[in-house]
């Protein structure tokens, strides 16, 4: 007679918000490659269930919006204790949460429902007073003092969040890494899309461009990028750029006006927020991320699964991703940064090609997404064994 069949792992996944983003996105992605003969996955936005939240759905995943405001995620007692109640009712065998404001609100609110098996998820690295929340520093100070006792453990996404956080104050014996993951079975790499891309901005096909892709939020650091490609204008004027994210489209009045101020305006195409990203990485020639701070920047991630080589500031985990397969430079600097991208434009095409190749094989090597969701699976056996 034959084993009874094992009974999954109820994994509860409470996360900040599910609208899209680096954190939200990689989500999406760990629960489509884990293995749901093993894991049975449900999640919890506290602010919403957003775009992401229905691509979650749509993969035959429960979804609950606990409707908290997003400013500064004041939480109404009634708020809490309903939360609270959520994860009674459905009871998991581990308790993920995932950022800040649910490592702290979903932590207390599963260890009051009696789950002890809590992992805290950190997707942050350096939070720099004069580009974050104040509101986010209040919660990662307290996070720092309730590490010692709430979460079983704690989970980066980049060797640089840890040791930040380290320094910070968090019990650094619960620490384990993860990176982000990513897809690399979807062939991104075909000639067609260049010209595609090219096309819909009307732009012959030998163009070169330049690609930005981020929300608007200061630690980006648009106007850096701006101040790059204005560097590059002056000794590649033929060069065009591409921006793209939530908020970067010709409303965008003040990025509108930085343009005009680099005397960029007939060179830097707008095109907002986008759901086809990965193919306007692919369709470019070198990516660029000009930003303050990061953790495990998926952006870069994306690119170079894409084969499109990057150049990046020297923040997070940057330069463990990139490797050999493009160019890093230090943080702030915007000559360096012109001048890593200058390099790059330089290069024959078939060179700056096979660079590409050799990122997107980095990707493959190091990052695969079916590795990652892997490492996560593990990861939740494991903690739920240790209850």
């Amino acid at each position: 007679m034959s084993n009874p069949k094992e009974k999954p792992l109820k994994v509860l996944f409470i996360s900040s918000g599910l609208e899209a983003g680096g954190a939200e996105g990689m989500l999406l992605r760990v629960l489509e490659h884990v293995d749901r003969e093993r894991l049975m996955p449900e999640v919890i936005s506290l602010t919403g269930i957003g775009e992401i939240g229905g691509r979650i759905r749509e993969l035959g995943i429960q979804v609950h919006d606990l409707g908290m405001s997003r400013s500064g995620l004041q939480v109404p007692v009634l708020s809490f204790f309903r939360l609270r109640r959520m994860i009674k009712v459905i009871n998991p065998d581990v308790v993920q949460t995932w950022q800040y404001h649910a490592d702290l609100l979903g932590g207390l609110a599963a260890r009051l429902a009696g789950i002890k098996t809590v992992s805290w998820g950190i997707r942050n690295g350096e939070l720099p007073p004069e580009h974050s929340k104040f509101s986010t520093q209040v919660v990662r100070r307290i996070c720092s003092w309730l590490s010692y006792w709430l979460p079983k453990k704690i989970l980066f996404n980049s060797r640089e969040a840890q040791a930040v956080h380290a320094t910070v104050g968090y019990d650094e014996r619960k620490f384990e890494v993860i990176p982000n993951g990513f897809d690399i079975h979807e062939d991104r790499t075909n000639t067609e899309t260049r010209a595609t891309v090219r096309r819909e901005l009307d732009l012959p096909e030998c163009t070169l461009l330049v690609g930005f892709f981020a929300r608007i939020d200061p630690v980006k650091n648009h106007e850096g990028f701006l101040e790059a490609a204005a560097l590059i204008h002056a000794d590649l004027p033929e060069v065009h750029y591409v921006m793209a994210g939530r908020n970067v489209g010709e409303s965008n009045q003040d990025l509108l006006r930085m343009i005009e101020d680099y005397k960029l305006s007939k060179f830097v195409h707008l095109l907002g927020h986008r759901n086809d990203i990965k193919k306007l990485m692919t369709g470019i020639d070198v990516h660029v991320s000009a930003s303050h701070t990061e953790a495990f920047p998926n952006v870069i991630g994306e690119a170079m699964a894409g084969g499109t080589p990057s150049v990046a500031t020297d923040v997070g985990d940057s330069a463990w991703i990139i490797g050999d397969t493009g160019k890093v430079v230090p943080r702030g600097n915007m000559q360096a940064l012109a001048e890593g991208v200058t390099d790059l434009l330089m290069m024959p095409l078939e060179n700056r090609q096979a660079l590409g190749r050799k990122a997107r094989a980095r990707i493959k090597e190091e990052f695969e997404i079916g590795k990652v969701a892997a490492l996560y699976q593990h990861f939740f056996f494991h903690l739920a064994d240790s209850r």
